[in-house]
């Protein structure tokens, strides 16, 4: 029987998703619409406004107000942070009905939520790690150089309006890495959530509204990046924009906001590797990591997911051994259904492209371990490709140097460390990257090397109070801890004269 998603669409009772602006949830001023499909059945599952440019300029314009004129940026530290502490409660009391919306947007399963990185409970984190940040934003006072006397200070301020851009994958997580830091520093943000993950995000504004969050603080236009996303990132009054996505959408933020300035928080995804030594402490274990990192939960469609295994010879046939033993134990299905354990791809078109990847990686002469094949039977009508694994592939072929997005593993042999490393740096990334070792010495001598902007020793995880982002063209900036709270600020200095004249 073909798989359909209906019932439990019916039983969550979504809605028609409407633009918040300015304290209003209204439809698009043309009354254009998306109809969103589920992509593990095709069904339309539900329909929300497509903000013009109008509708962009609107909601603008109502942050702008907010902050030029309204509460938010000038509230005191103690308020700010009951209200962010507020918004982290709310999230993590309504983490079910969150996690059956995310089910709905972007087919992730349930099984897969609790799983920490993509959690509600991370986004609530995010949220009461920024507000512990409110009450220590700060400047400093230097004496003064040269002159009369004077004192010299700096202080921090919110960096104004901020155009939040949100990717599908971890609605949870990504809308709080950018909301949260930014709400904490005073700025007002204009919100626009991926089509194909609205729903998830239109209920966590609502309960950060609840929460307390002021009419003009916070503001959602929902659309695809043409026409939203491009009114959006060129709109002259946003001070900053951050970004996570594509580095073809990367680009073009970066070329729009050249004639404003506007600052920019780039990621932009990873091509990262996994390396493990012939002394990795279980290379069975770190073979099924791998594979689970390209294959759980949603299916490789992860920026930092280790996509590259670079793996020492003497443990090769171990690793991928193991690594097909999890490709083997992966489910799909219903996303409701507790035994699922993986997503489809988000598109009909990601099918495609992911599939022309893995016919491109056998022409070019990778061994085809498992997988390479759509899914068919009931699970026919979605995005469902198997779990893949590349063997004997040479670091220069497109599978290894492009960002698939699907449940592709590409497994590189080396011989030795500095092979190693000259293989892992070979890329035009540096999101992420693991290193599978024994030898302590051995793990921070490679991690020091590698360019890349988060590296795992023998697991990997992500955690909100830690910087967060990549080196090379996987983007600009960090999200986490206290480099993304002090992005969301501008840093001013101030030289006051202690004596009548200051010379």
């Amino acid at each position: 029987m073909p798989l359909t998603v209906q019932q439990r669409r019916d039983s969550v009772g979504l809605t028609d998703g409407l633009l918040l602006i300015d304290g209003d949830w209204r439809p698009g001023r043309a009354g254009a619409s998306w109809e969103h499909r589920h992509p593990a059945t095709g069904e339309v599952i539900g329909r929300f406004a497509i903000a013009d440019a109008t509708d962009v300029d609107d909601a603008v314009r109502a942050a702008r107000r907010g902050f030029d004129e309204g509460g938010w940026p000038r509230s005191r530290a103690g308020e700010r942070i009951r209200v962010l502490r507020r918004c982290a409660d709310a999230l993590r009391e309504h983490a079910d009905e969150l996690r059956a919306l995310q089910a709905l947007d972007n087919g992730v399963p349930l099984s897969f939520a609790p799983v920490y990185a993509t959690s509600v409970e991370v986004a609530a984190d995010a949220f009461d790690h920024h507000a512990g940040w409110v009450d220590k934003v700060g400047g400093q006072t230097l004496p003064p150089y040269q002159g009369g006397d004077h004192l010299a200070m700096t202080f921090r301020e919110p960096v104004g309006v901020v155009a939040a851009v949100l990717p599908w994958n971890a609605p949870f997580l990504l809308f709080a890495q950018k909301v949260a830091p930014a709400l904490a520093a005073g700025c007002t943000v204009v919100v626009k959530p991926s089509e194909h993950a609205t729903f998830t995000v239109l209920r966590i504004v609502q309960l950060l509204r609840d929460a307390g969050v002021p009419d003009g603080a916070l503001h959602v236009v929902t659309g695809p990046g043409e026409p939203t996303g491009d009114a959006l990132i060129s709109h002259p009054l946003v001070d900053k924009v951050s970004f996570t996505g594509s580095r073809a959408v990367g680009r073009r933020i970066i070329e729009a906001s050249a004639g404003t300035m506007k600052r920019v928080s780039l990621e932009l995804g990873g091509k990262s590797p996994a390396l493990v030594f012939p002394d990795a402490p279980d290379v069975g274990l770190a073979g099924m990591t791998a594979m689970g990192m390209v294959t759980l939960g949603l299916s490789g469609q992860a920026c930092v997911a280790h996509t590259r295994a670079l793996v020492h010879r003497d443990v090769y046939d171990q690793f991928l051994e193991a690594a097909k033993l999890m490709a083997g134990m992966i489910t799909y299905g219903d996303p409701f259904d507790p035994a699922v354990l993986s997503s489809p791809l988000i598109t009909e078109r990601q099918l495609d492209r992911v599939l022309g990847h893995i016919e491109g990686g056998v022409e070019a002469g990778a061994r085809l371990v498992t997988g390479g094949n759509r899914l068919d039977g009931d699970l026919g009508a979605g995005n469902f490709v198997a779990p893949t694994i590349f063997a004997d592939v040479d670091n220069t072929m497109p599978i290894a140097q492009e960002e698939i997005f699907g449940p592709v593993l590409a497994v590189v042999p080396f011989t030795d460390e500095d092979e190693a490393v000259r293989l892992a740096n070979d890329s035009d990334y540096g999101l992420g990257a693991g290193i599978y070792t024994a030898d302590a010495r051995r793990a921070f001598r490679v991690a020091q090397r590698l360019r890349a902007g988060t590296v795992g020793i023998n697991g990997f995880q992500l955690e909100p109070h830690l910087p967060f982002g990549g080196f090379k063209q996987s983007g600009l900036g960090r999200e986490g801890g206290q480099a993304a709270f002090e992005a969301y600020t501008e840093l001013k200095t101030v030289m006051m004269p202690l004596t009548e004249e200051l010379m």
